[in-house]
């Protein structure tokens, strides 16, 4: 099986790319933990994902595989999420039971994320659910890491699926903590240590 190529996307993309990201978080745990029902994932997760799209498209930082199978968005150094958006919604979104809970995660997500002036930031990958299990995913991550290694940069990210972990690990990222959400559910910071890629 031959895999995809990736390319980086532009701003053209955005519809594509919130089409892959939002089939391939349909059944991301902590997602459905805050956004329970459909109508209120559909609504709200496509709207979480623009709070980073277009800083990661601006940067050329985000990626497409060449049949529109996966989509990865980092954040380089120095490029930001729209914080006060996501904040705003939120809050909107969330069930107001689930707000406080929320917000705890949210400043326990912020204590793991690296300050150093070099770390790359991978908010969201995800393949669509057609294409899972081909090596999408490892084709997406194995291109920036690569551009990690060679700039000797640190990564970052959060990982809201169990059973992602095991691929972040094959590509070299480390376990922080395991910080537990809802019924059992648990988001894992992990980082990626600088690497000379000697």
């Amino acid at each position: 099986m031959q895999l995809p190529r990736i390319r980086q996307a532009e701003a053209s993309d955005r519809p594509t790319l919130l089409n892959i990201l939002t089939l391939a978080f349909a059944a991301d745990p902590f997602n459905r933990w805050y956004l329970p029902d459909a109508d209120r994932f559909l609504n709200y997760f496509p709207q979480m994902v623009e709070t980073f799209l277009d800083q990661s498209i601006e940067a050329g930082a985000c990626y497409l595989t060449s049949g529109n199978e996966g989509a990865a968005l980092w954040l380089p150094p120095g490029v930001s999420p729209d914080e006060e958006r996501m904040e705003a919604l939120m809050a909107e979104a969330a069930p107001q039971p689930l707000l406080e809970p929320l917000a705890e995660l949210f400043e326990a997500f912020e204590s793991f994320h690296p300050t150093d002036n070099d770390c790359w930031y991978l908010p969201l990958i995800g393949v669509d659910p057609g294409h899972q299990g081909k090596g999408v995913g490892g084709v997406l991550m194995n291109h920036v890491t690569t551009l990690l290694d060679e700039r000797g940069a640190l990564g970052y990210l959060e990982s809201s699926t169990p059973a992602n972990i095991s691929l972040y690990l094959r590509h070299g990222f480390e376990i922080l903590e395991q910080l537990p959400f809802g019924d059992g559910g648990v988001v894992t910071p992990m980082i990626r240590p600088r690497s000379s890629g000697t």
